[in-house]
């Protein structure tokens, strides 16, 4: 069989989380998490002693034909055009498993899987 998966994670403003989960929902994005993230990269917030700036995470693990549909819907909804709008990133996936099954994720499950609660 073959399995055919990505993971998409996005680093985006923490004010945009609202904007991308309904864009995400509106697709028909099945399960993502969102959690806090602290960080710096293109933006640092060089008033704080460790530069350190709030970030949220988003993370959706989906078949490999919607990865770039839901890349480009995220980039989409948290554009602002100013450094700092963050980064997303589409990374092949090995295997999955069902932790509540103890089960291998089989590849013809097509709703995306959360890795965490949305």
């Amino acid at each position: 069989m073959d399995f055919n998966f990505r993971k998409v994670t996005a680093i985006i403003r923490c004010e945009s989380c609202e904007k991308v989960a309904q864009t995400l929902q509106t697709l028909g994005v099945h399960g993502f998490s969102i959690s806090k993230v602290k960080g710096y990269g293109e933006y640092a917030d060089l008033y704080s002693n460790d530069w350190m700036v709030n970030h949220a995470r988003i993370e959706i693990f989906t078949e490999a034909s919607k990865a770039e549909e839901i890349a480009d819907a995220i980039m989409k909804a948290a554009h602002v055009g100013l450094e700092g709008d963050g980064i997303v990133a589409v990374l092949p996936v090995e295997q999955l498993y069902r932790i509540r099954t103890q089960s291998k994720f089989k590849p013809h499950e097509t709703e995306e899987v959360s890795s965490g609660k949305n």
